[in-house]
Order: structure tokens, then C-alpha cells, then sequence
């Protein structure tokens, strides 16, 4: 599974910086203001007599200078009630602490051991590419190693979570002073990944090291298609690779779309206007949380702005 190019479905606890990320390079400083890009990301609605759910896709690290957060997405912010995100974002003490709680084991293999033996200079490069001293990750389980290696080269590319619209979302919401819910915990994302198998786990940072040297070319097709507004485009880039890891695919993916369809059918019971943000690979491509609306005769409306 490409999982550079799934990061739009990942579970949103990535957002907070790898916790390694202090050792990496730093970008290169910006000498002059980024130009402002127009981008209209996908909106859906879903209502009945007394409720409006909005359903708005992310990807949870941006660079500065996209123009989103305006015309139809910020009308349908500004006329909800509460913001829902995948998650809410714990104190980052707190956030490093459970990380760390489930990154590591003091026994077993290291996790040089652990790799192919085809793929250890890879790995071993690619701490080094980004500054990381080579026995950092050796007592790592390989979902860390993997999401670590995963984002640290976007932050250098100039990737910031605090762009990304779940932080846009929340400081919005905190100066309107709407609440803010999440559809599951801290604790549960961290599960997602920790829980994998051990099979998985490799092959998803077997996965993130073939992808690396292409981190910059994936990661502007998905902000690309996201921009336009082109859920069937982000479809195909979801679909490729899928059925490489099950497992990875029903944990982070299938069975998470069919839980949050679940709570919207429930939500639909109570009045009001609600806003939900999710990763935007959540709401395209096959099993997505609008093909599970389907399925419990619930139509989401892409909204035309």
C-alpha cells in the first residue's frame, strides 16, 4: 500500500509533529510571501427536516498559501453549530506520552532486524537523509518508524500541520466559540496503528521507504486533485495499491467509514447544523463514509459553489 498517497485517509493523531521531528533539517527559510492559490475542496451535505451535516474532506498537512477556507466551505462553517473532527487534539504532552507509550518495545529484534535484509540501507539512508541518528528508531515498532518517515520529509518539502485545515478548523472554531467533538479518541488512533500485525507493520514501512524518493510528485497530485474539487480523482489515487494490505486498508479505512456513517445516521436525530471534517480519503473511492451513507438509504449532495 502507497501510504504517502493514503496520508488524506490516515488517522488525524499524524497531525501532531513526529515526535523526532526536532532532528530533522529545517526547511529552507522563505525569502518572500507565498502567492495565494485558489483551491475548492469537495462538500457534501447530508439533511433532513431539522439537521444539516456538512461533510467537508482534508488532508491534514498543507503548505501555506492555499486559498480554502472561503466561499462555500466557509459559509457552511459559518452556519453550523459545532465542528466535528476525527479527533481532537489532546494537550501535546499528553499526545507525546501515549505515543510513546505504544512506539516502543525493550525487547525482541531491533527494528533493523526486523527488515529485509534488502531493505536496510534503504531505511539506514533515510535517517540519514533527514538527520536522524541511525539507533533512534532501534527499539521502534515499524508503524512509528513508518509514520515518522512518512511526514518528516513533507514537513522539509514545507508541509505544516498548523496549515492544515483540522488546525484552521479548531482555531476558527475556538474564536466562534463553537464546540468541538471528535468521532473517536487519542487513544483509539494510536490503536489503529499499534494493533496492526507485525506482517503489516513492516510492510507498511516497507511501503513508506520505496515511496520516499517520490514524496514531493504523490503529495502534489493528491493537494492537486483535493484543490479541484475531484473526488474521483482522489478515488483512483485511493484504489491504487488497495488490496496490497488488507488489514491496512479495513483498519484505517473500511471500517472507520462505516462507524462515522453510522454516527451521522444517529446525528441525524438531533436538530441543528453540524460540520464534519475528515481526511479526504475517507469520502472518496470504494467503501467511502458516502458509499456507507448509501447503504443506509442516506444521500450526501456534493454542494455547488
Amino acid at each position: 500500500m502507497k501510504f504517502l498517497r493514503r496520508l488524506i485517509a490516515a488517522p488525524a493523531i499524524l497531525l501532531a509533529p513526529p515526535s523526532v521531528a526536532q532532528t530533522a533539517p529545517a526547511p529552507a527559510p522563505v525569502t518572500a510571501p507565498a502567492a495565494t492559490t485558489d483551491a475548492d475542496p469537495a462538500l457534501w451535505v447530508v439533511k433532513d427536516a431539522d439537521t444539516t451535516i456538512y461533510l467537508f474532506g482534508t488532508i491534514h498537512v498543507l503548505k501555506p498559501g492555499l486559498s480554502w477556507f472561503d466561499e462555500g466551505v466557509k459559509k457552511a462553517f459559518d452556519s453550523s453549530d459545532e465542528l466535528v473532527l476525527e479527533m481532537v487534539q489532546p494537550d501535546p504532552a499528553a499526545m507525546q506520552s501515549l505515543v510513546m507509550s505504544k512506539a516502543f518495545s525493550t525487547t525482541g529484534p531491533t527494528l533493523p532486524e526486523k527488515l529485509p535484509a534488502a531493505d536496510r540501507p534503504v531505511y539506514l539512508k533515510a535517517l540519514a537523509d533527514l538527520g536522524i541518528p541511525a539507533p533512534m528508531f532501534d527499539r521502534a515498532q515499524p508503524w512509528f518508524a513508518a509514520t515518522n518517515l512518512s511526514l518528516l520529509p513533507l514537513m522539509k518539502l514545507g508541509y505544516d500541520p498548523a496549515s492544515g485545515p483540522e488546525s484552521v478548523l479548531t482555531a476558527a472554531a475556538a474564536t466562534e466559540k463553537k464546540p468541538v467533538a471528535g468521532l473517536e479518541t487519542p487513544e483509539q488512533q494510536i490503536g489503529f496503528l499499534a494493533n496492526l500485525s507485525d506482517g503489516t507493520q513492516l510492510q507498511f514501512l516497507e511501503s513508506t521507504l520505496k515511496d520516499l524518493p517520490k514524496t514531493a510528485e504523490n503529495m502534489d497530485k493528491m493537494v492537486g486533485a483535493w484543490s479541484r474539487g475531484d473526488p474521483a480523482k482522489l478515488g483512483e489515487i485511493m484504489n491504487e495499491g488497495l488490496t496490497d494490505s488488507p488489514e491496512l486498508a479495513k483498519t484505517l479505512l473500511f471500517d472507520r467509514n462505516a462507524r462515522w456513517a453510522q454516527w451521522i445516521k444517529a446525528r441525524l436525530a438531533k436538530p441543528g447544523t453540524v460540520f464534519i471534517a475528515v481526511g479526504a480519503g475517507h469520502l472518496a473511492g470504494q467503501q467511502s463514509v458516502i458509499e456507507q451513507l448509501k447503504a443506509l438509504k442516506l444521500t450526501a449532495t456534493r454542494v455547488a459553489y
